[in-house]
């Protein structure tokens, strides 16, 4: 496809690649990239757990934009990431509402104790099922909102030769797997594949910029990026408002 405009084409680029990115805030793409809400509202649903918990857990809380929106908290919260930059804005926006924030390693294990929490929250974040259900109390809840494999795979199909995404297969299916062996019982799983629309490359370049991992080793200097205007690709994203739940000791919510 050619370019009509190379050179709004460039300044697009060019102020993609300048734009600051920080915690979990996609202010910049507002009116760039637009993406259809899911069915269910993850906060409200969260939001509606708080009331009746004494200790809580946000795995993956990015700069900890959602977990502030959900003040106020239980006095016994909180909070992981593992992305150094994310680290300091979490402990800045979250320390002050009595939040402890723990700076971890991208790997399964968690720095907690067995039974130590009564709701464990988590979205889009990856975690490991059988860490989850050790560290809820019996009874405990589990509630986290995914993203599936087919999330904005165009992206892929338009700039990689080969499809190299490693989280292809991740779906509603796997996530229920994986927490049925993990001894949860599930109270509520649900899908959706939702629409994204990127208005201008400016916002491709940055969405991929920001979320790196879905086609790792990006570079839109070298890319074969011959096509600008509107992109619109269908998301696959796989959630449920009341993740998978309730092992052998417990009611545990989980997606």
């Amino acid at each position: 496809m050619e370019i009509v405009h190379p050179e709004r084409f460039d300044q697009l680029v060019a102020e993609a690649l300048e734009a600051h990115f920080e915690g979990w805030d996609f202010s910049w793409l507002e009116g760039r990239l637009v993406q259809e809400d899911p069915p269910w509202d993850y906060a409200e649903i969260v939001r509606s757990h708080i009331t009746s918990t004494h200790s809580l857990l946000d795995l993956g809380t990015g700069g900890g934009e959602l977990l502030a929106s959900l003040n106020p908290l239980p006095e016994d919260t909180h909070a992981t990431e593992a992305y150094p930059p994310n680290q300091i804005i979490a402990h800045q926006r979250l320390e002050p509402l009595g939040v402890t924030v723990h700076a971890i390693e991208d790997k399964p294990s968690l720095p907690f104790n067995n039974g130590q929490f009564d709701l464990v929250i988590n979205r889009h974040e990856s975690y490991a099922p059988e860490e989850i259900h050790r560290i809820l109390k019996p009874g405990g809840l589990f509630i986290t909102q995914q993203v599936g494999g087919l999330d904005n795979l165009e992206l892929n199909q338009a700039l990689e030769d080969r499809i190299s995404f490693p989280f292809l297969h991740w779906g509603l299916a796997e996530a229920l797997t994986g927490l049925y062996e993990a001894g949860f019982r599930v109270s509520r799983a649900e899908k959706a594949a939702l629409r994204s629309s990127f208005r201008d490359i400016g916002a491709v370049i940055y969405y991929l910029k920001a979320i790196p991992w879905q086609i790792e080793g990006f570079d839109p200097q070298t890319s074969m990026i011959n096509w600008s205007g509107c992109i619109t690709s269908s998301s696959g994203r796989v959630s449920s408002s009341q993740p998978p739940t309730v092992p052998d000791h417990g009611s545990k919510e989980g997606d």
